[in-house]
């Protein structure tokens, strides 16, 4: 059966056999014998040897010959997709606007955005003296500074107080280990600072010649010192004005809104720490704010007259208390914003007059204007089921005009600015869709699929006008489910290639993320951590209870941590799946824990638990989906990831995928993809990431039957 709505073909996927795979000989990895013992537990890794590249670089020849055979293997497999393949490519590149600018932000006297042009894929970043209407200044040219790389990220465009100066980073490799540069704004002229292994940025202080900025371990990449420079003098001079000796804590400096202060953060997962120093005193020491307390969160806002902190002292759901200027620690905070069971506080937007507040209640995202004068609070109100929203583009402390973005899983994304007196609401800019896109055209739901334990999970879902609620048709399922990150419902005109020709697609908000509430996180973590897998499979048995699909049109996608529970899925409820999508996956749980070289390896035990410890180590050998592979059927598969990743190393997926090839008793397909020139995020031009989605929608669409 064909409908056609608006030009646009959409096709009922019961109404297609899947097309066959041709038969190919798939690479067969070599076994050798890698014994690891610990807690008593002596187990076999037959291909730890892939960590080889990881270790010697391009000595390691065997490791990239295989990887090169997987992808010779995945292009034979798809080859007869090739055609459909830049069909979609074109079609998701057809809904941008090539040619495009952002919503202009004011700071410091300057207005500031991006512009695109047409057929290139990067931008140029710019700014207007005063007024939107004065001349363009183009201050970085990101597309002619890309030309000869494979990869090329731009990022911590830092302006001087005085304007004059830019401070900028540069990573050409995918590793996420920058490089940073200073541009003179009036001459034009660049040079390199010299000064490498950043997270490319760099904060000013308030004498327009002395920068700080974050260095990383080139090893581990954790991040581990903060360094002081003067412009003029050698990098090698710098000054380290701070060390992290803890190695489970993340740090970064940065600068209050206000401008007054230099601000250096060290956070675990479940403590946190805050040094400050007057702005204008870049020669000065830094002082700790409050000592970081065991199981205590706090994160510092600076006003004119206190400072306010967001903390889980004693509060769950975080709260926000008050303290003196001059008066920081925790025997001096006072509730400002107490600690409410059934709200989370996420965070703060500070201005002269007025507070900004975003929370979170029954799992969908809110903003709460305060008027620091009168006291008085407002609740921004919008209409759909489940949305999005969030503060955008206020960089400047001194106005009373608050931006804020706004997106559902059927509304581009928008930006609007409220005036804080008036409660006004103009709408900037709203994400162009080209090619005719109209929003009642489809249906947007939020469903509570029941987890094994009774808790509710809340799911989004969308779907265009006319999907039969029969079990026939195709629908795909995504979530994450781990540090406390919200996957929240928004818009993405690529989705449209599914939905247009069939599918449905939803987003899974399981135990992990913090949709729900500091609780959600805490029970989906560390020795709960199979909660996240558990509400995943209950989510997709709802949606084929409920007959928006049924297991042999349903499809599963989930990437990095969201990569894990794409493994431990595919390992725990194979016969739910007819497609699973791992991308990036972080699948090698044990080993990975267990060694300190591999980067961020530490930052992570507040998470997963050091295996170290005899209980965490059993625990998560438990669910680690390379542990757990059977010999059994399990469903088709589609396996990314870089040769670069600096998240999750190549050789995770790649263990994975061998191991599968070896046990696995059906004759579904298992493709293994690496990007040998890009890093975690794939490829870093604004149009050639959409060949990586279109493979995973035609992988789906083969399997569907769907050639069109």
């Amino acid at each position: 059966m064909k409908k056609i709505y608006l030009g646009l073909l959409v096709m009922s996927a019961s109404t297609f056999q899947s097309q066959k795979f041709p038969d190919l000989k798939a690479p067969v990895a070599e076994k050798q014998e890698h014994i690891r013992e610990i807690h008593g537990d002596k187990v076999n890794d037959p291909y730890y040897w892939m960590i080889d590249y990881f270790k010697k670089g391009k000595d390691s020849t065997k490791v990239v010959e295989y990887l090169k055979a997987e992808n010779t293997y995945w292009e034979g497999m798809m080859k007869d997709t090739e055609p459909f393949r830049e069909k979609l490519f074109q079609e998701m590149k057809a809904r941008i606007k090539e040619k495009d600018e952002s919503v202009p932000v004011f700071k410091n006297g300057y207005y500031y955005y991006t512009r695109t042009e047409a057929g290139k894929q990067y931008f140029k970043y710019c700014r207007k003296k005063g007024s939107i209407t004065a001349p363009e200044e183009i201050l970085l040219d990101i597309d002619k500074l890309a030309e000869g790389h494979p990869y090329y990220a731009a990022s911590g465009f830092s302006i001087s107080p005085d304007n004059a100066k830019m401070i900028y980073g540069v990573d050409d490799v995918s590793r996420r280990q920058y490089k940073l540069f200073l541009k003179d704004l009036s001459t034009g002229k660049t040079i390199d600072l010299g000064i490498k292994n950043t997270t490319g940025s760099a904060v000013w202080a308030n004498d327009n010649k002395t920068i700080f900025y974050t260095s990383k371990n080139p090893e581990t990449l954790l991040t581990e010192k903060i360094f002081r420079h003067t412009l003029g003098t050698d990098a090698s001079k710098d000054v380290m004005v701070y060390e992290e000796k803890d190695k489970t804590n993340y740090i970064g400096v940065g600068k209050s809104k206000n401008q007054k202060f230099i601000m250096i953060s060290s956070q675990a997962t479940t403590s946190s720490e805050t040094r400050y120093l007057d702005a204008s005193d870049p020669n000065g020491a830094f002082k700790v704010f409050q000592p970081r307390i065991k199981d205590v969160l706090y994160d510092v806002t600076p006003l004119d007259d206190k400072f306010l902190i967001t903390t889980n002292k004693d509060a769950l759901n975080f709260k926000v208390v008050e303290t003196p200027l001059t008066q920081t620690g925790i025997e001096n905070w006072k509730d400002f914003i107490p600690h409410r069971k059934e709200v989370l506080m996420e965070g703060i937007s500070e201005f002269k007059n007025y507070l900004v507040f975003s929370e979170r209640q029954n799992g969908l995202s809110q903003l709460v204007i305060y008027d620091r004068k009168t006291g008085k609070k407002e609740f921004l109100k919008f209409d759909e089921a489940t949305y999005t929203v969030y503060p955008s583009g206020n960089p400047e402390y001194n106005t009373d005009n608050f931006r804020f973005g706004y997106t559902s899983m059927i509304t581009p994304g928008s930006q609007y600015e409220q005036d804080l007196k008036t409660g006004k609401r103009t709408l900037l800019k709203q994400q162009e869709v080209l090619g005719g896109y109209n929003k009642e055209n489809y249906t947007t739901e939020r469903l509570f699929a029941t987890a094994k334990d009774g808790t509710k999970i809340p799911i989004s879902i969308v779907y265009r006008k006319g999907f039969k609620k029969d079990g026939k048709n195709p629908l795909l399922l995504y979530a994450y489910g781990s540090y406390g990150s919200s996957m929240d419902a928004t818009f993405n005109s690529n989705r449209l290639s599914l939905l247009d020709r069939g599918f449905a697609y939803a987003i899974a908000h399981i135990r992990g993320g913090q949709e729900m509430g500091r609780q959600w996180y805490e029970d989906g973590k560390m020795m709960k951590k199979k909660n996240t897998f558990t509400d995943f499979i209950d989510s997709g048995e709802y949606l084929v209870k409920e007959k928006y699909t049924s297991p042999k049109h349903l499809y599963a996608q989930g990437g990095s941590a969201g990569g894990l529970l794409m493994g431990a899925v595919a390992n725990m409820s194979p016969s739910l799946w007819n497609g699973v999508i791992s991308q990036v996956p972080f699948v090698d749980v044990v080993n990975t824990m267990l060694d300190t070289s591999i980067p961020l390896t530490t930052n992570e035990y507040d998470e997963w638990g050091n295996p170290n410890n005899k209980e965490a180590y059993f625990y998560m050998k438990s669910y680690s989906p390379y542990e757990n592979i059977e010999k059994k059927n399990y469903p088709n598969l589609l396996v990314t990831t870089g040769l670069h990743d600096s998240q999750v190393q190549y050789f995770e997926p790649a263990k994975w995928v061998a191991k599968l090839r070896d046990m696995k008793t059906d004759k579904n397909v298992l493709l293994l993809k690496t990007d040998m020139a890009y890093g975690h995020g794939g490829a870093s031009g604004r149009f050639d990431y959409l060949k990586d989605i279109a493979l995973v929608y035609a992988f789906m669409f083969k399997l569907e039957g769907i050639n069109k």
